[in-house]
């Protein structure tokens, strides 16, 4: 594995990336990852998730995804059949399936919804084109990019991006494509690899042996493993600091309802703790909620797991709680972005996220970790 780039370094290798579209989203084609057994579960007074503030909030509000609704999404879909965003004063509207982070970023950030799922690269972007959707917390401590192949397709296992030197890599559109340009340039073999752009294909591509390998998201590799081949990741964020999935609200409506914001965080906090807990009762409230889901259970299910383990928790949440953001992050992808000439105009990355509303002193929130 890479080593964590300079400053410095990094720079040269975003400056490299060149521009590409903004309509892709860290959500991948068809979701996230898995690993983790299930153990007789708790009750639920085994593990304390929160105090409700017990005072009711005004009006309904509505949450848009990223994109449909799959194991990434668990804590959302957890949280509202459990009742955690009403005991918490909130009253959460109908789930609806999104078009991307770009999208989801413009909704909240245009007013037409209350919170979104959407990605610290499209919360940079519509910034910089005039709109102010906030990240309000991390859910993806880690990015979900990743390089990956399987052995029947690359001939071998894939352990180091330097075995891609001399190999075709395909890509969607948007943040993972040039979140693989950037680890290629990192390893010293961007020059190397010739990439092509596979759009919404990706993971059918290289299963049929049109690419050596892929970057995508790990739901790509999960859905891969679906089918029945031994698969290989090399996980982007080892070397790029950089953030998944974010919950945005627009700033100003954020300013005028902040119990409305923070309960909403501490209710998906509890959601996003039980279902840890609970992988399999949380996945079946998922198919329930989304009948479709039904076939790929076991699919949503790793998912879920894998995001649960793997990039849901960080330093900072062991140190500060649940979904708290870093400046580093934001301003590694702000910097990838204007190097790429991929901002509509100037934004200040230290503007478009805050933690003032996580409110560390609940205990679904501060003591995650634990």
């Amino acid at each position: 594995m890479q080593s964590t780039p300079t400053r410095r370094s990094f720079l040269v290798a975003a400056g490299a990336a060149g521009t590409t579209g903004l309509a892709g989203c860290l959500g991948g084609t068809n979701g996230g990852g898995g690993n983790g057994t299930d153990t007789e579960a708790p009750t639920d007074t085994d593990t304390p998730t929160g105090t409700a503030t017990g005072t009711p909030i005004p009006d309904e509000s509505s949450l848009l995804l990223n994109w449909k609704p799959s194991g990434l999404h668990v804590p959302y879909f957890t949280a509202k059949a459990k009742g955690f965003y009403e005991e918490e004063g909130l009253t959460l509207g109908s789930i609806e399936t999104g078009e991307g982070s770009t999208f989801s970023a413009k909704q909240v950030g245009l007013g037409n919804v209350d919170f979104a799922v959407t990605s610290s690269d499209q919360v940079l972007n519509i910034n910089s084109r005039g709109l102010s959707p906030q990240s309000v917390s991390v859910v993806m401590q880690k990015s979900p990019a990743v390089v990956f192949s399987t052995r029947e397709t690359f001939g071998g296992e894939l352990t180091d991006v330097e075995q891609l030197a001399g190999r075709t890599v395909g890509t969607g559109p948007g943040m993972v494509r040039r979140l693989t340009s950037l680890l290629l340039e990192e390893a010293g073999v961007r020059e190397d690899v010739e990439m092509v752009d596979t759009g919404y294909d990706t993971v059918q591509q290289l299963l049929s042996g049109k690419v050596d390998a892929a970057g995508g998201v790990f739901g790509d590799a999960i859905s891969a493993e679906a089918q029945g081949y031994t698969v290989d990741s090399v996980p982007v964020a080892e070397t790029i600091p950089s953030y998944g999935h974010v919950i945005a609200a627009k700033r100003d409506w954020a300013d005028s309802n902040p119990e409305a914001v923070r309960a909403f965080l501490r209710a998906t906090a509890r959601g996003a703790a039980w279902a840890h807990e609970r992988p399999a009762e949380a996945t079946d409230l998922l198919v329930e909620a989304n009948g479709v889901l039904a076939e790929s259970r076991d699919q949503q299910r790793r998912k879920w797991e894998t995001m649960a383990e793997e990039f849901m928790l960080s330093d900072a949440v062991r140190e500060h709680g649940w979904g708290w953001s870093e400046a580093e992050p934001w301003r590694v992808v702000h910097d990838a972005l204007a190097d790429a000439d991929a901002l509509g105009g100037r934004v200040d990355p230290s503007t478009v996220w805050t933690n003032d509303y996580l409110g560390t002193d609940a205990e679904s929130v501060g003591s995650f970790a634990d």
